[in-house]
């Protein structure tokens, strides 16, 4: 091998040798030994542990100490934001307490229980929660990059369903109100406290997902796709307006269904969503009033026809531009993330260039 290339492999052996090495301190797993009691009043190192969100290396070590008090230890990486471990009697965040800790850029720590009694940010309140908290405190070892959430509950058993969430980076409850910002991820797990097994959950995932494509097809695409059938293939007549009605008809059954499945959802959830069920109600009533102006219509020969096209065309092109920021913001509620948001915007914007392609050649056939 020559000088060079020798010189070239060493170089590249430390190179990788240096970031695994970096890496594996700022890991955390249950074969490693994390001894914290010189720092804390209970034997740290016989607690169960589970490494309940992996995604994010969160790692929890718990024990039932005593007939009517749970330790528990979770172990994260340090990315300079706040952490918070909440227990929920139904896996929402909405009516759960959470224990909330982060380490200020002075370095000091601050632990504290918050009631999330709604999604607003006047809805989250500090020191308040159904936690019977015995102690806690927050540790942060610089040499792991690692932040320690430790505290214990005064309980006969905590509840199985256990949220996770990370707040945005430098971002930190300041005194007095410490509000929380809104956090950047979050989990919602079920815990078995005997095995240590841990199930990542999305309640009614089920319904939600129902209502989410529901509305997506009716409202979303159907209706899209029948008012450019409708635009641009009146060459082919009558058979524009019956494939213009079928779909439409179709679009608005399916979208109907979406809107009933969100109401279950909502009664489910108690969440607050009144921006997305107003903009939902409203683009029902938009859909209803379309088909009683088709029962109407009038004849092509009457006076009024025009005014009746008008209306007809107008409203239609206002529920599809209401449908379009609905499904959207449904996806930004849902939390659902990017691939939702692309696939959807992948749809619409081939169903725009279809229609402004279309709109062209009928503005030179005109």
């Amino acid at each position: 091998m020559k000088p060079s290339n020798c010189f070239s492999f060493i170089l590249f052996f430390f190179f990788f040798f240096f970031i695994a090495l970096v890496t594996s301190q700022t890991q955390d797993s249950c074969s490693s030994n994390v001894n914290l009691n010189d720092q804390v009043r209970f034997d740290t190192t016989t607690l169960n542990c589970a490494p309940v969100w992996s995604s994010h290396n969160f790692i929890l070590r718990y024990a039932q100490t005593s007939p009517n008090l749970w330790s528990f230890v979770l172990s994260v990486p340090d990315s300079n934001s706040y952490i918070a471990m909440g227990f929920s009697p139904n896996g929402q965040m909405v009516g759960s307490s959470a224990i909330v800790g982060w380490m200020s850029t002075t370095g000091t720590g601050t632990i504290k229980q918050y009631q999330l009694s709604g999604q607003r940010s006047d809805q989250v309140l500090h020191d308040q929660g159904n936690l019977q908290v015995n102690s806690s405190m927050i540790i942060s070892q610089p040499q792991s990059k690692r932040l320690y959430l430790i505290f214990q509950l005064n309980t006969e058993q905590p509840l199985s369903r256990v949220i996770y969430a990370v707040g945005q980076s430098s971002v930190f409850p300041i005194s007095p109100n410490f509000a929380l910002v809104e956090h950047t991820d979050k989990a919602s797990t079920a815990l078995n406290y005997v095995t240590g097994q841990t199930k990542s959950e999305t309640p009614h995932a089920k319904l939600r997902k129902g209502h989410g494509i529901l509305n997506m097809l009716g409202w979303g695409i159907l209706m899209i796709i029948g008012a450019i059938v409708a635009r641009y293939s009146k060459q082919w007549d009558p058979l524009w307006f019956y494939a213009h009605t079928l779909i439409q008809s179709l679009g608005f059954m399916l979208g109907l269904a979406g809107v009933i499945c969100g109401i279950i959802l909502n009664k489910k959830l108690d969440a607050d969503v009144s921006s997305h069920k107003a903009l939902g109600i409203i683009i029902l009533v938009l859909g209803c009033l379309q088909i009683m102006a088709f029962l109407a219509r009038p004849d092509k020969t009457s006076k009024v026809r025009k005014y009746w096209n008008w209306y007809h065309h107008n409203v239609g092109r206002i529920m599809i531009i209401f449908a379009i920021a609905n499904i959207f913001y449904g996806i930004h509620l849902g939390e659902k993330g990017k691939s939702w948001n692309a696939g959807y915007g992948v749809i619409i914007t081939i169903l725009f260039l279809i229609a402004v392609i279309l709109e062209i050649r009928l503005w030179k056939r005109n």
